[in-house]
């Protein structure tokens, strides 16, 4: 009984530790209400929201910023998140390196066009 007892419980920890979303940290976009932005949330990028404030921090620090502009149903948004921003040794670089910024071009379609005209 006791081995079933501990298989029981050995079984029950590796399914629960199998649940990446409470498994990973969450970045600065975990607040946002845009669902491009929250599906970003748990990159290992340490993404943050277009706001004055990051933009301040990279000067502040010295960094170069990084801004991705994309939309939840842009295929080519979905292949760089799964190809770059969720690769541990690129966030780990974008992490200590830059400033990383993320922008929903749906939300702020300003932004979009200010780096659609660049």
């Amino acid at each position: 009984m006791k081995k079933v007892i501990s298989f029981f419980l050995l079984l029950m920890t590796m399914i629960s530790s199998c649940n990446s979303q409470t498994s990973k940290m969450s970045n600065n976009l975990i607040k946002e209400t845009s669902p491009y932005l929250l599906q970003h949330a748990y990159n290992p990028v340490n993404w943050n929201p277009w706001n004055k404030k990051y933009l301040e921090k990279a000067k502040k620090e010295n960094k170069l910023v990084v801004i991705s502009i994309g939309y939840s149903s842009c295929h080519w948004c979905h292949v760089m998140e799964k190809e770059s921003f969720e690769d541990s040794l690129v966030a780990s670089i974008m992490n200590e390196k830059y400033i990383s910024i993320k922008v929903d071009r749906e939300e702020r379609p300003d932004v979009d066009q200010v780096y659609m005209n660049a």
